[in-house]
C-alpha cells in the first residue's frame, strides 16, 4: 500500500507566511522559518514554499528567507513562486529545495516543463494548477489565481504530465481556506487522466476531511494544507494516527 503524504504549505508574502480565503483576504500567520521548523519536527512529511506574489509582480522569488527555510528542515522542500526558466530552477535548487513548482512560468511557456525535467528529472518539476469553476468548466488561473487563462485544467495537466511533470498539485480555488473539504469532484477528474502523484489542495477543514479525501480517492498520494495546521486545529501527529486507525498507510 502506497503510503500517503501529510503536506503544510507556507504561502509567504513579504517575508511573511499568510492565509486567506479563495486566494483573497490575505491575513499575516508567523515567520516561515519558525514554522518550516516547527513542522519539520512535527511530523510533516514534506513541506511546501511558495512565494505567492512574485509571479503577479514579476520577480523572481526571493532567496534568502529560502535558503534559511532549507536549512532548519530535515524533510523534502517543494519551492514555487516566480519560476520562469531552467534558471530559476537552478537558483531555488541551489538555496536547497528539493522540487521546484511551476504554475504561471509553464502558462506562459510550456516548454519550461520539458527542459526541467530533461535536466533535473521529472521527479523534481512539480506542476502546480490554481483551477476553478467557471460557467460549469474547470479553468486554469494565474498568477496567484488572479488571471483566468480559459484554459482546461484537465487538459492543461494532462499535456503538463506528457511533458514531464513527475507531480501535480491541484489547488481548487473554491474550496480554498473554505474549511469544507477537498475538492473530492476535480481531484477525481484529474486523477482519471494522469499517472503521477497528485496531491491535494484546498478546503480541509479537520481529520475528517483527510480521512474521506484518501478513503473517496485512493489515486490521490497527498494532502496538504495550510491555516488547519498553523492555527493548530489540526496535529500532525494526531492526524496521522486518525488516518492509521482508518487503515490508511501513512509514516508515523
Amino acid at each position: 500500500m502506497i503510503t500517503k503524504r501529510i503536506i503544510p504549505c507556507l504561502d509567504v508574502k513579504d517575508g511573511r507566511v499568510v492565509k486567506g480565503v479563495n486566494f483573497l483576504g490575505l491575513a499575516d500567520v508567523s515567520s516561515p522559518v519558525k514554522l518550516a521548523r516547527f513542522y519539520s519536527e512535527s511530523g510533516a512529511d514534506e513541506l511546501v514554499f511558495y512565494d505567492i506574489t512574485a509571479s503577479a509582480e514579476g520577480r523572481a522569488l526571493f532567496t534568502d528567507i529560502l535558503c534559511e527555510v532549507a536549512a532548519t528542515i530535515f524533510i523534502p522542500l517543494t519551492v514555487g513562486g516566480g519560476i520562469n526558466t531552467v534558471e530559476d530552477f537552478d537558483r531555488v535548487l541551489k538555496c536547497g529545495a528539493d522540487k521546484v513548482s511551476v504554475n504561471s512560468g509553464a502558462i506562459r511557456n510550456p516548454s519550461l516543463i520539458g527542459e526541467a525535467a530533461k535536466r533535473y528529472g521529472d521527479q523534481c518539476v512539480v506542476l502546480s494548477v490554481d483551477a476553478k469553476r467557471v460557467d460549469g468548466q474547470y479553468h486554469v488561473f494565474a498568477k496567484g489565481g488572479r488571471e483566468d487563462t480559459g484554459m482546461d485544467a484537465i487538459e492543461w495537466i494532462r499535456r503538463g504530465v506528457g511533458m514531464g511533470a513527475g507531480e501535480i498539485v491541484l489547488n481548487s480555488i473554491d474550496t480554498d481556506g473554505v474549511k469544507k473539504g477537498f475538492d473530492l469532484e476535480m481531484l477525481d477528474a484529474v486523477c482519471r487522466v494522469v499517472d503521477v502523484p497528485v496531491i491535494a489542495s484546498g478546503g480541509a477543514g479537520c481529520q475528517e476531511d483527510f480521512v474521506t479525501l484518501f478513503n473517496t480517492l485512493p489515486k490521490v498520494d497527498a494532502g496538504l494544507a495550510a491555516s488547519i495546521f498553523h492555527f493548530g486545529e489540526v496535529d500532525i501527529r494526531d492526524l496521522k494516527s486518525t488516518l492509521h486507525q482508518n487503515g490508511i498507510s501513512v509514516r508515523r
